[in-house]
């Protein structure tokens, strides 16, 4: 076998290595936010985390010393950046953020747990949340005032009030949809309503 097919099944190695590590990664994660959102902080253990996610305890104290480490690190595994910079300021552009935006929350966080976390008197489980909502809304807030600059923006658009409108509909929508629907679907549908809908208020 050549140099170049012995680096390249190693790559291959790595990668499928790395996906499986990123996918048990998920699985822990998602455990120890369930327990959150149905049981409280308190109540995540690695046992527990263990039981839910199917990942043995071993595994997880690879990674994690013990469930305060692993807390620590759910509070910093959402709220990955959403990048808006290629979009342009128009109707198709808010569609396609409003698209993005959807598919941010549901799979940092999931679209059913931000509603159950916006309810929630836990203080820890507000900022979990926060880490998915606070950048979607900075994001959203850039994306209308680059088309206020540009002139494809009403200037006085309440920005605050559309984006709690553009979440509020995103939660319903979740909320009301048939646990069978696929998810995929319904939020493309979302986004092209919601934008048919916003865009006689924003678009000048």
């Amino acid at each position: 076998m050549s140099d170049n097919k012995i680096a390249c099944a190693v790559q291959a190695h790595r990668d499928r290595h790395e996906r499986r590590r990123e996918a048990t990664d998920r699985k822990i994660m998602d455990a120890a936010l369930q327990i959150i959102i149905e049981e409280g902080v308190g109540a995540v253990t690695i046992e527990e985390v263990a039981r839910r996610s199917g990942v043995a305890k071993t595994s997880i104290y690879r990674r994690y010393s013990n469930a305060e480490d692993l807390l620590h690190r759910l509070s910093f595994s959402v709220g990955q950046p959403l990048e808006i910079d290629d979009l342009p300021a128009s109707r198709d552009g808010l569609r396609e953020l409003l698209g993005r935006i959807v598919g941010s929350f549901d799979g940092q966080l999931g679209l059913k747990a931000v509603g159950i976390v916006l309810s929630s008197g836990s203080e820890y489980v507000h900022a979990i949340a926060d880490n998915v909502i606070d950048p979607a809304r900075e994001r959203f807030a850039s994306f209308v005032r680059r088309g206020i600059d540009g002139g494809q923006f009403r200037a006085d658009i309440d920005v605050a009030f559309v984006f709690n409108t553009v979440l509020g509909s995103m939660l319903a929508t979740q909320a009301l949809g048939e646990p069978a629907d696929d998810s995929a679907a319904r939020a493309s549908a979302w986004a092209a309503r919601m934008t048919s809908l916003l865009w006689p208020t924003v678009g000048a």
